[in-house]
């Protein structure tokens, strides 16, 4: 007996301790809740406020999952403890404790609660829902609810018409209104953190940035904030400080429908699928977010990058029957199924749009230009915008001709910057130019050009040619009116760099006499073609421009001559098009 002691002493300890901590019983919490085990889950969330009691979110978890439970006294004393001795800046408690009132049928409270709440809370995250309880009480208590002033109402007028416009895609309006605000009232939340977006759509993420650390400043729990400022840490490769932000982030169990929706979503883009799943789930289950085919699509994608193919089937045919007219969900569908047996599947985006190049080669294949609800998505926009700031160069020449289909003033505003950028190309300055110019801007614009700050006048940018002739003017105006919908901005452009640079070579001496400008129209238009390689005849162009093959031909030499297409496709047009170095 004795020697079997001593060999059981002897054993090696195999058993791996668990470490428990705040997190681990979050994480048992939201396991037990998935599984509908709502008993558990309240267990291990009173355990993890126990571990990390100076932390509000885990009472205000522990507190949300007895409201759901019917428990709404008990929430409501938790709710209180945190504002006493956890967090009194947290006002969206008294949001829930009213609520909570209300359930129970004690208005009185509900009212001073709501009030409370409406009275100092700043960001207004609950306003709506604020607004319907006020309709609620004033018919249950059987009066007018006596509030003398809604705080984050300061402004909120402008700030509804700066989000009306986000939502548009007219970031550039947006940001001038939320500015405006910010200014006035500096600790309006919402509309910083509306700021921080309209800064990112628009490609400034220095500036999104540090609006986002001025909202943590002022309110260090803003979720809007804290997910924004997640995704910059993985757009800036600062993992360490990514993964401490995702620990705070894994252990908030969101109240709200909203709150919920911007951290599964924010998850999803960070590559927390299962967490996103989960969350989209929910969000489904309880069908607060009604039946928008957007979360139909998030909760695919979740289910894609988690490997529940056939989930993610079934929400992309959900998608589709609830937005019938888009090919979103269409093209997703046909993707899942080529891709089914590929041992490596493509990535997908949580946006619901079709991927960006996607969308260039349906405009390519476009001759009606691009369609209205394109032109007012906020995500097409805005990926345009980022990619005009952050693309290669012939993204930036993609992003410039799709401009110039959209052609409202806020892409004129960006195009006007754009060519005041000393680091862009100047190429893709010159397109930018003559874009502005076809979408109507005739006044001169201030541009950045081989290194100096320029007027370029409404003519074309000419700067060997000290006059500019009327007739000259009608050519080119000639062949770009054949040209249009049967060739791209960029093959316009070119057709303009061609002409200029020709006149500018045979000026003054040579300066060939012009009796037919529907001839030299033509010629401007069979190079052009012939230097994009497409195909092309004389025979035509004799027709639509009712001019001889023979006239021309004559000028097409005349001009061939005078710029050396070799030469040519080596300067101006060989960054960006592949030549045929035979083309006549």
């Amino acid at each position: 007996m004795e020697k079997k002691k001593r060999a059981a002493q002897t054993q090696p300890n195999k058993v791996i301790p668990i470490k428990m901590d705040a997190t681990f019983f979050f994480e048992r919490a939201v396991q037990s809740l998935d599984r509908y085990h709502y008993d558990k889950a309240l267990k291990y969330f009173r355990r993890a406020a126990e571990y990390e009691p100076e932390n509000p979110v885990n009472h205000c978890n522990l507190a949300g999952l007895l409201s759901e439970m019917g428990n709404y006294e008990e929430s409501n004393v938790i709710l209180q403890q945190v504002l006493d001795q956890v967090d009194p800046t947290m006002t969206e408690c008294y949001f829930y404790m009213a609520n909570n009132f209300a359930n129970m049928e004690n208005y009185e409270s509900a009212e001073k609660a709501i009030i409370h709440y409406l009275e100092h809370d700043e960001s207004g995250q609950f306003l709506e829902e604020s607004e319907e309880m006020i309709e609620l009480l004033t018919y249950e208590l059987d009066r007018p609810t006596q509030l003398t002033g809604i705080k984050s109402r300061e402004g909120m007028f402008e700030h509804d018409r700066a989000r009306a416009m986000l939502e548009e895609g007219k970031f550039t309006e947006a940001v001038r209104i939320l500015e405006n605000i910010v200014e006035k009232h500096s600790d309006f939340m919402a509309a910083r953190n509306n700021l921080a977006l309209a800064y990112y759509y628009m490609g400034y993420f220095d500036k999104s940035i540090d609006m986002i650390r001025q909202v943590l400043e002022l309110d260090h729990g803003n979720l809007h904030a804290l997910c924004n400022l997640a995704i910059f840490y993985q757009h800036f490769g600062d993992l360490d400080k990514l993964g401490e932000l995702l620990d705070v982030l894994r252990k908030t169990y969101p109240f709200h429908q909203d709150h919920v929706f911007k951290l599964a979503t924010t998850m999803g883009i960070l590559s927390e699928h299962e967490t996103a799943y989960r969350l989209f789930k929910r969000l489904l289950k309880t069908g607060e977010a009604g039946l928008d085919p957007c979360l139909f699509h998030y909760t695919a994608v979740a289910a894609y990058h988690t490997k529940r193919y056939g989930e993610a089937e079934r929400q992309w045919r959900q998608a589709d029957k609830f937005d019938p007219g888009s090919d979103i969900p269409k093209f997703y569908l046909s993707m899942l199924e080529k891709s089914r047996h590929e041992e490596e599947k493509p990535s997908v985006s949580y946006h619901y749009h079709l991927p960006f190049e996607e969308q260039f080669r349906g405009l390519e294949k476009s001759t009606e230009g691009l369609p209205d609800h394109l032109k007012r998505d906020p995500l097409v926009r805005s990926s345009f915008f980022w990619a005009l700031r952050h693309g290669d160069t012939e993204t930036k020449l993609q992003v410039i001709q799709a401009f110039g289909l959209i052609a409202d003033n806020e892409v004129k505003e960006a195009l006007l910057e754009f060519v005041q950028e000393p680091g862009e190309d100047d190429y893709l300055k010159k397109v930018a130019i003559f874009v502005l110019r076809s979408i109507g801007i005739q006044e001169p614009v201030e541009a950045v050009l081989e290194g100096r700050k320029l007027i370029v006048p409404a003519s074309p940018f000419s700067p060997n040619l000290p006059v500019w002739e009327p007739k000259w003017q009608q050519i080119m105006d000639m062949a770009l009116e054949q040209m249009d919908r049967r060739y791209d901005m960029v093959q316009q452009y070119d057709l303009q760099t061609l002409w200029v640079e020709f006149l500018s070579r045979v000026s003054p001496d040579h300066t060939p006499k012009i009796s037919k400008v529907e001839g030299w129209a033509a010629a401007l238009e069979y190079l052009t073609a012939k230097m994009h390689r497409r195909a092309i005849s004389y025979q035509e162009l004799s027709h639509r421009y009712s001019v001889s093959v023979t006239t021309i031909s004559k000028n097409v030499k005349i001009i061939d001559d005078a710029c050396g297409l070799r030469e040519k496709m080596e300067t101006i047009f060989s960054k960006f098009s592949s030549f045929d170095n035979k083309a006549k």
